[in-house]
């Protein structure tokens, strides 16, 4: 069974910093490509970025690019999402993701085409 648990949300203050882990389990680690995405009330879940495994390319929405940064641990199953220099527009609950494939895009990723997701941690931005 595909687990995903994200944690280190929380409140901060706009220009300030957060990094969200999101421990795996369930299947390899590395088969799967694995992503960040973010969702507010009334409205529908968006891509943040993603790590294809086919060739370990990152993908970013154009609003977090230069402030976001995903990276990996397979030595502990773990994704992160480095967030700096955080706006009060990035406020949302942020899921860790899982695509049955090896392969993502930025289309991919902007589609939110991924099949797995966490329960997911409530990041806030104070202005």
């Amino acid at each position: 069974e595909v687990q995903l648990v994200e944690s280190g949300g929380g409140l901060v203050q706009a220009g300030g910093s957060l990094r969200l882990s999101c421990s795996v389990s369930g299947f390899t680690f590395d088969d799967y490509a694995i992503g960040w995405f973010r969702q507010v009330p009334g409205k529908d879940r968006e891509g943040v970025s993603c790590i294809s495994r086919s060739d370990d390319m990152t993908y970013y929405e154009d609003s977090v690019k230069g402030r976001f940064t995903i990276s990996s641990d397979n030595a502990k199953n773990t994704v992160y999402l480095q967030m700096n220099s955080l706006k009060p527009e990035d406020t949302a609950v942020y899921y860790c993701g899982v695509r049955s494939s090896k392969i993502a895009t930025l289309a991919t990723l902007l589609l939110v085409d991924f099949d797995y997701f966490g329960q997911g941690t409530q990041v806030t931005v104070s202005s």
